[in-house]
């Protein structure tokens, strides 16, 4: 498969329209270039409080209120567009207030097939900010989706940073990592998390981010970051586990071959097979105990 994934600025959107062509321009472009597979960075979908004016988007909770009154929208949006042009579509996540989970919004990433239907995929461990000054919160449990592309998994930012999360979904050949980093600290962070997973997993690993300044936002503000896809440094795949990256804080699309063929190749006959030894490392005591050298 060939998969996109996105540098992607956040506007200030004057209506809806201008969201629809924004949106529509950028599956275009990411198709005309060949791609199957389109991923979108967490919290993309920030810019649609601005439809409801500066002060609703400058607000951290009306803000929440004014992107999930337009998921539904966002949705049938990114439904049409992948049926369309033929292409699998990870939407930019958005928080979303859920009845089923309770009465504080989720961050929810929707991914959509080129028949139109959607799965979606929550973030389960959130940041500081999320969780002391945005009030958002885990949602439901992490999935693998089975797909025409092959088995594709989603951990959103923060959660590419946990080793056992990725490990719940071992089974995914490919694992997408949409993230919105304020510095180039937390860039790196989710950047190293990113790659590591690929490495523990020997899967392909695709990051996405948010770039450039948002005025209008206390949320996300500031925001720094680039596309990248990632693999296990090993047999069929770069020596420095870069598969493909584009160029810090520029807009656009990252592009990348990926052969799932070199996938399982790598996880039956790597030079290491760290995926399969993960095991390895139950039954030790993992704890290390405490000792003085004098």
């Amino acid at each position: 498969m060939k998969v996109a994934t996105a540098a992607y600025p956040m506007d200030f959107l004057v209506s809806w329209r201008a969201y629809e062509d924004k949106l529509t321009s950028w599956v275009s472009k990411a198709v005309g270039a060949g791609a199957d597979l389109l991923v979108f960075p967490e919290y993309g979908a920030m810019e649609l409080a601005t439809l409801a004016g500066r002060d609703v988007a400058r607000d951290l909770e009306a803000s929440l209120r004014a992107v999930s009154n337009r998921t539904p929208e966002a949705d049938a949006l990114h439904a049409t567009l992948a049926q369309r042009f033929g292409v699998h579509i990870l939407a930019a996540s958005a928080p979303v207030f859920d009845p089923a989970i309770g009465d504080r919004p989720v961050n929810r990433a929707r991914f959509f097939a080129p028949d139109g239907s959607m799965g979606h995929q929550d973030k389960q461990i959130m940041t500081r900010f999320e969780r002391e000054d945005w009030g958002v919160v885990g949602g439901g449990p992490l999935h693998v989706f089975d797909t025409a592309l092959g088995k594709i998994g989603i951990l959103i930012c923060y959660d590419s940073e946990f080793p056992l999360l990725a490990r719940a979904m071992a089974e995914a050949d490919v694992i997408l990592v949409p993230s919105c980093t304020e510095a180039l600290t937390g860039y790196s962070r989710v950047r190293i998390g990113a790659m590591a997973r690929a490495l523990e997993n020997q899967c392909v690993t695709v990051m996405s981010s948010t770039v450039g300044s948002c005025d209008w936002s206390e949320a996300v503000d500031e925001n720094t970051g680039m596309g990248g896809v990632f693999g296990p440094p090993d047999t069929g795949f770069p020596a420095t586990g870069v598969i493909a990256e584009g160029t810090l804080n520029q807009p656009g699309w990252t592009y990348a071959e990926i052969d799932l063929d070199r996938v399982a190749h790598v996880r039956a006959d790597g030079v290491v097979l760290n995926r399969r030894h993960w095991e390895d490392q139950t039954g030790r005591d993992v704890i290390a105990a405490t000792r003085k050298l004098d």
